[in-house]
Order: structure tokens, then sequence, then C-alpha cells
């Protein structure tokens, strides 16, 4: 299996948990070595570009909204698999359907606001990191 990146973002519904850390180390328990991280906030414009594949569908503006309403924490991410070990890590996007033990499970409220964020090929997982990382952010 190849290394791959993935990108991982602690949504803000994580951080006004306050579950930080309790989602990373189940993230480095699972094997994946941190790259880069940063707390930061969106704006609206910069949400709207991460999600800019998903603009004109009927959820995109509440995701931009909800992304921008308060601090997030993206990760770069890399590991062998690291995409399909990530997305099985966290579980389906709605909670309900996540499978025992996943982060969105244990820890997401709804579809809408599941927590975390992972890239969904080693495409993206590349794209994204760099959207908010350069090579020199990482080590």
């Amino acid at each position: 299996m190849a290394v791959e990146r993935t990108l991982a973002i602690l949504k803000p519904d994580c951080v006004r948990k306050n579950l930080q850390g309790e989602v990373l180390s189940r993230i480095q328990k699972a094997g994946f070595r941190v790259l880069g991280f940063r707390q930061m906030r969106l704006t609206p414009q910069t949400a709207g570009a991460f999600y800019a594949v998903h603009r004109g569908r009927p959820f995109y503006d509440g995701l931009v909204e909800f992304m921008s309403s308060g601090p997030c924490v993206p990760i770069a991410l890399e590991k062998e698999n690291a995409v399909a070990d990530f997305r099985k890590l966290i579980g389906a996007t709605d909670p309900k359907d996540a499978e025992p033990g996943t982060i969105r499970k244990l820890f997401a409220d709804n579809k809408g606001e599941n927590i975390v964020h992972g890239s969904d090929s080693p495409e993206n997982g590349r794209i994204e990191v760099a959207f908010f990382f350069s090579e020199s952010d990482l080590v």
C-alpha cells in the first residue's frame, strides 16, 4: 500500500464541545502521523472555496455557514492507505448510519454537524492538504 495524505478538519461543533484532544488522540492511536495542525476560523469565502465542489447542492449554503460559525482545526495526516482508513475511523456522514465506535457515532449530533471532515480520495487528500498547508508547513 502507498503512503497517502489526507485532510481532517475538526469542525466547529467539535471545537465547541471541546473534543479536539479526544478526537486527535483517536486519530493518532489509529496510526496516523500528524504533518500539520492549526486552529483557525474560516471566513464564509474560505469555507465556500474549500467546499466549492458542492456549490449548487441543497446543503451548500448551510455547510458554508456552519463551517464559518466558529473555530475549526485542519490537520494534515499521513499513513499507508490514509484516505480509506480515515474514512473508516470517522464513520458514515450521518452518525445514525455510522458503525459503533467510529468518531461520528460517538460524538456527532447529526448529518450536518458531524464533528470531522475527511478527504474522499487520495487526489483530493493532496489537494485539500495543500489548501490549508504549504509544503514548508508540514513536518
